[in-house]
């Protein structure tokens, strides 16, 4: 996997010290900046104007065994809110002009009526449940895999200055917490969140059934593909290969939460140096977030409390990663300054 500019990182981190701002008065902004410029191989970095959202929807088998407080029914409504632009992402959306595309990956519904182009690269109807058995085979694995790093070359070729994933499924958060559970070693109580806003006796349930999968699949956790076909679904194997075509194409990415960092820690697993094209957009809810954005060595840029998925909080912080290129290119240097 190909590294950001060192160059690059170390003309801006020159140009950082040389601001007429008092020294780290910028803090993380400033930090920010100088990552912009690595992994856009420029210094002063430009600002990422383009900002582009995919949405991945795909519905869990184990979401009929009780981990989440909605049905799986809301995965196809949403889906369609989403194309009618009214979703709570299709808002920030239209705030911070990013534009927003949904796919059907797996979801457990035809969508009649919907444009065949959502549902163009759709692996199956919904994934197995994982603590019964592998959620995909290795064949919708690849498939999935391959459909992600077809839609980032397609947003790539768009024009995408920075990517965010999305996601849309209920119960998604179970295989995401199950997934950052096996490649940190971790038991699942200690990962185990509230997703949708279980209550206290579905948490217990849900930690047990994470806790199942990853007792059954642990002979796999050395593997992150076979990890992945195991405990995931195709809608995260499809971020999942979105994100390594980003890296690998060296387009940043800011991911949402538990679901895309889940994501992401896989991908740094099936290729390691793909996390330094990453940045966290926020701090979700989900205990496995926080662990995960540790192991990966990120540190999010909005801690608001938000559990709502779709990208939300990734494209929320659109706008701070916008300030933090502005400000090391515009704001002046001390040398012009005569200082």
């Amino acid at each position: 996997m190909k590294a950001p500019s060192q160059t690059a990182r170390a003309e801006a981190a020159e140009r950082l010290a040389g601001l007429a701002t008092p020294a780290g008065a910028l803090g993380r902004l400033g930090e920010l900046g100088v990552w912009l410029a690595a992994v856009q191989g420029q210094c002063p970095p430009e600002v990422p104007e383009r900002a582009r959202a995919v949405i991945f929807a795909g519905d869990h088998g184990v979401a009929a065994h009780g981990v989440s407080a909605y049905p799986s029914a809301v995965t196809p409504a949403m889906v369609r809110t989403f194309v009618l632009g009214r979703a709570g992402v299709s808002a920030l959306a239209a705030a911070h002009g990013v534009t927003v595309r949904v796919l059907d990956i797996a979801v457990d519904d035809d969508l009649a009526g919907l444009d065949p182009e959502v549902s163009r690269y759709k692996v199956r109807r919904s994934s197995r449940p994982l603590h019964t058995e592998d959620a995909l085979t290795a064949e919708e694995t690849q498939q999935a895999l391959d459909a992600g790093a077809a839609v980032a070359a397609e947003e790539i070729a768009a024009g995408a200055q920075l990517l965010i994933s999305g996601d849309m499924g209920i119960g998604n958060t179970t295989p995401a917490t199950a997934l950052i559970a096996a490649s940190l070693g971790m038991p699942a109580r200690e990962l185990t969140g509230r997703g949708t806003g279980v209550d206290d006796a579905a948490l217990a349930h849900k930690g047990a059934l994470i806790q199942q999968a990853l007792d059954r699949t642990r002979e796999l956790h050395a593997d992150p593909f076979a990890t992945l076909a195991a405990l995931g679904g195709a809608d995260l194997a499809a971020s999942t290969g979105f994100l390594l075509a980003a890296a690998r194409a060296g387009v940043p990415v800011l991911l949402d939460g538990v679901i895309a960092v889940a994501c992401a820690v896989m991908a740094d697993r099936i290729e390691p140096g793909a996390a330094a094209w990453f940045a966290a957009g926020h701090r979700s809810t989900e205990p496995a977030q926080s662990l995960a954005l540790d192991k990966l060595g990120l540190e999010p840029l909005l801690d608001l409390g938000l559990r709502l998925g779709e990208g939300s909080g990734a494209v929320a912080a659109v706008p701070v990663v916008r300030s933090a290129a502005a400000l090391l290119r515009d704001v002046a240097l001390l040398s012009e300054l005569g200082i």
